[in-house]
Parts: structure tokens; C-alpha cells; sequence
């Protein structure tokens, strides 16, 4: 693991911005001695360990580093208009804000599909299959890995990953081990499958939308991202029972139009890709269109629902269920709806992050991360810590760190650190979004200390995968 100071500066660099303002204006000037440099990594610090406590805390993540984010903005200010630069961190700003602004709506549009498809009852429906069709424990271990894996390439491993342990949870809620140890392997296949797809996590997306990767060349990854699941998959199979649990649990039909927006949500897949490559459009442009288009198609979904709503009964009975007629997120259908339940916490902290490490970059820390990092222990060295210290720290600002840095390196190696970024918050249960959920989802059941029991094998399918890396793409380095 990368020693604190490190992971704290690799953080602090985090900026798209900076560079493109570098070109006009020049390097940043070195600030991290002065005292608004301090300050300024002072606050992110007790910012950032509010986030790290934010289960036991309660304190939602964005909140203070949104915070965070004035306050360092207004050193930058300061510091800068003691040099006569004022205006220089206003335009850094306005440049921070800009590309946060581009990825938060591709988020957004993303977001909307996927609560789209669930409020459609499409997850419902693959659980209530997966359920009711009598498969073995050892059958639902496997297959809930590989619909993991193959399913968070486009819907965000979250989702997935919760999907999956539901499964789990509903096939065989007494059985404390296969739960474990299910809930291990789902969290290892959501991240696998998500390392190599500009859509499977917010890290690879953010490396598609700089251009260092182009679509096409993340399959590169695809194999080895394959290998990082099935290495600790294989280990931990043997500690599943071969018992088959009863078939139970009714069928779930999905609603109409269900279909409809899986195949408008790939439409917008393909347009964005198209509008990107083609035309050289931000992927934020295709993503906001196919959203639009959702939008008129929910139109529709809700005029059918409306003119083919049920008559409601009287209610006479303490069983009269009134969510089913009267909840509005269930009927009639409201596109706004699905926009309201986008992860509003997960965008905001994003906002906040870009913001703090973004000004912490204004004050010189690129410089002094590129030297001890890419400089000091060389490219491969420095993207496997990287990839070590995402099981510690959120891998957002730690690749925001190295893509502003824009080290000069092969493309194999710019992979890699999407690789090693994408999957080693596999590591740890806290190491990933899907991690802590599933700790929420299975509370008692798969813990810390369940995880981490399993933490060798997962680093087996770590360094398998960058072996395997190096070896089928050795044409890249």
C-alpha cells in the first residue's frame, strides 16, 4: 500500500483541468510549502476521513467534501492573487467545473436507464428466474459471478452486485457460509466486469472520455479482467455446498416497454460510441440525446399505463395493499422519477472531489506526485500500488490523479493502471461501492473479516490478471 502522504498528494492532483489551463498559462506554480498549500491538504484530510467514516458516522460523503471544496477553492484564490495571478485560479475553476460537468451527465443519462430498467421490472424478473428455477448452490455461485461480470460492463457494478446478492440471499438465507462467500465472488465479477468497458465503472469511463483508450481498445482488457474473477472464483468454489435448495419464490413479469428500453438503452451505447469516434463529440452529447429519447418513449409507457390502469377495489381489508395503486414510483410510470433516484450522493461527492484535489493541483502537487510516483518507482511499479491503494482509497481521485499527471507511458501501460484501478478495490469488502453495499445487503453475514479470509485468493486473481496483461498484450508496452 502506497505510504499515506503519497495516497493523500496522488488525490490531491486530481484535475483534468489543470492541464488543459498548463497549455496556455504554464505549469502551476509550486505552492504546496506555502501556507495556503497546507491549509489547503489540511482540509481535505479531515474531509476525506469524514468519508472514510461515513458508516459509522451517518454523514452522507458528499456533504463534506462539497464543503471542502469552497474552502480550498478559496485558498487557491487567495495564494494566487498574492502573485498578481487572480484571475488564472478563476479560469482554473470555470475549466474544473467544465469536465465535471461533461461526466456528471453522462452519469446521469446512465443512471436514469438503469432505474429505468429496474423500475421496469427487468432485475426483478432475472432474480425471480434465477430463484424459482431450482439450481444448485454451487450452480447459483457460478452463475451469479458470471452474470455479474457480464452484466456490469453496462449497468454500474452496484446495481449489478445487489441484483446478484439478492439472489444469493432469497436462494439460501440460512446458509451463513455460501452467503459469504457468494457475496465475495459477486463483488470480485462486478469489478472484473466493469474494468474493461468505458461503461463498466467511473474510472474506465473517465479514461474513454480524455481519449488515452479509444472503445474498442478496452476488450484488450477483456481476458485479463476475465482471469482476475475466475482465479479467485476457482479457489473459493470448493467452500460451497452441492446441496439444492427448494425452488420457491413466484414468477415476475416485466412490465411493458420493458424490453423497449434495454434495447433504446444499447441504441444509445452505439450512438454515443458513434457520435464519439465519428465525430469527435464528448460521450456526454450521445448519452443526453438517447435520454432524450427515453423520455419521449416514457411518454408513451405512461399513457398505456394510464389508459390501462386497474380499477381500485374498496378497501375493506387490512390487506388492502394502497402502495400498489397509489405509490408513484410504481404507477403510473414518470420518467422524473427514475432521474429523482439517480445517485445523487455518489454525483455530488463526485463534484466535490474534482473541486478539492482539482485546486490541490492548482497549488503544484502534480509535479511533486509525477517525480515520487512515475519517476522514482517506474511505470509498472507505480500502477500496481495504484491499483493496491484503490482497495483503501476511492479510485476516482486516484485515476484522476494519474490522468492529470499524464505520465509518458506505452499504452500497455495505461491499460494496466486501468486495470489494477478498476480491480483492486476488489481486495478489500470496503474497497468498492459494491463491497459496502453488500455488507449493508448481508449485514453480519458478509463482513470485513469474511472478505478479508478470502483477500489472498482475490490478490491470486490480481496478479494473475496483470500477468496475463503483460502477456497477451505485450505488443503494447
Amino acid at each position: 500500500m502506497l505510504p499515506l502522504f503519497q495516497i493523500l498528494v496522488a488525490a490531491a492532483s486530481l484535475s483534468f483541468a489543470s492541464l488543459a489551463a498548463a497549455a496556455a498559462a504554464g505549469p502551476a506554480p509550486d505552492l504546496t510549502t506555502s501556507g495556503a498549500g497546507v491549509l489547503a491538504v489540511v482540509v481535505f484530510i479531515a474531509a476525506y476521513g469524514m468519508v472514510i467514516g461515513e458508516e459509522f458516522s451517518q454523514l452522507r460523503k458528499s456533504k463534506p467534501v462539497i464543503v471542502a471544496a469552497g474552502a480550498i477553492w478559496v485558498l487557491v484564490a487567495l495564494a494566487y492573487a498574492a502573485r498578481g495571478e487572480a484571475a488564472a485560479a478563476a479560469q482554473l475553476l470555470r475549466a474544473n467545473l467544465l469536465e465535471y460537468a461533461e461526466l456528471m451527465l453522462f452519469l446521469l443519462a446512465a443512471m436514469t436507464f438503469i432505474n429505468t430498467l429496474e423500475e421496469r421490472n427487468l432485475f426483478k424478473a432475472l432474480r425471480s428466474w434465477m430463484v424459482s428455477s431450482g439450481f444448485s448452490l454451487r450452480a447459483i455461485y457460478w452463475l451469479t459471478g458470471l452474470l455479474a461480470f457480464f452484466v456490469s460492463p453496462f449497468a454500474d457494478n452496484l446495481t449489478t452486485a445487489l441484483v446478484m446478492a439478492a439472489v444469493v440471499l432469497a436462494v439460501a438465507p440460512e446458509n451463513k457460509r455460501f452467503i459469504a462467500v457468494s457475496c465475495i465472488n459477486i463483488v470480485v465479477a462486478a469489478n472484473a466486469g466493469g474494468a474493461f468497458s468505458p461503461f463498466g465503472d467511473i474510472t474506465t469511463l473517465m479514461v474513454w472520455q480524455k481519449g488515452v483508450v479509444r472503445f474498442e481498445e478496452f476488450f484488450a482488457l477483456f481476458v485479463p479482467s476475465l482471469v482476475n474473477w475466475l482465479a479467485p472464483a476457482a479457489c473459493m468454489a470448493f467452500a460451497v455446498d452441492k446441496g439444492r435448495p427448494p425452488a420457491h419464490g413466484e414468477r415476475v413479469t416485466v412490465k411493458f416497454g420493458g424490453y423497449a428500453v434495454v434495447a433504446l438503452f444499447l441504441g444509445t451505447i452505439a450512438l454515443t460510441v458513434g457520435m464519439h469516434h465519428f465525430l469527435h463529440l464528448p460521450p456526454f452529447l450521445g448519452m443526453m440525446t438517447g435520454l432524450g429519447l427515453l423520455k419521449v418513449y416514457g411518454y408513451f409507457i405512461r399513457r398505456d399505463e394510464l389508459r390501462n390502469q386497474p380499477a381500485i377495489p374498496e378497501p375493506d381489508t387490512e390487506a388492502f395493499n394502497w402502495r400498489e395503486y397509489y405509490k408513484p414510483a410504481v404507477k403510473p410510470f414518470d420518467i422524473f422519477i427514475s432521474m429523482k433516484r439517480v445517485e445523487w450522493d455518489t454525483l455530488m461527492f463526485f463534484y466535490g472531489v474534482v473541486l478539492c484535489v482539482g485546486g490541490l493541483g492548482a497549488l503544484g502537487y502534480l509535479a511533486l506526485l509525477s517525480t515520487s510516483l512515475y519517476q522514482g518507482l517506474g511505470a509498472t511499479s507505480a500502477n500496481v500500488l495504484i491499483g493496491i491503494a484503490s482497495a483503501v482509497i476511492d479510485n476516482i481521485p486516484i485515476m484522476y490523479a494519474v490522468l492529470s499527471m499524464n505520465p509518458d507511458m506505452p499504452h500497455g501501460q495505461w491499460l494496466l493502471v486501468t486495470l489494477t484501478a478498476g480491480v483492486g478495490g476488489s481486495l478489500l469488502s470496503i474497497g468498492s461501492a459494491a463491497g459496502v453495499a453488500l455488507m449493508g445487503q448481508a449485514r453480519g453475514v458478509y463482513t470485513f473479516f469474511a472478505h478479508l479470509k478470502w483477500t489472498w485468493a482475490v490478490a491470486l486473481g490480481y496478479a494473475a490478471s496483470i500477468w496475463v496483461h503483460f502477456l497477451i498484450n505485450a505488443r503494447l508496452f
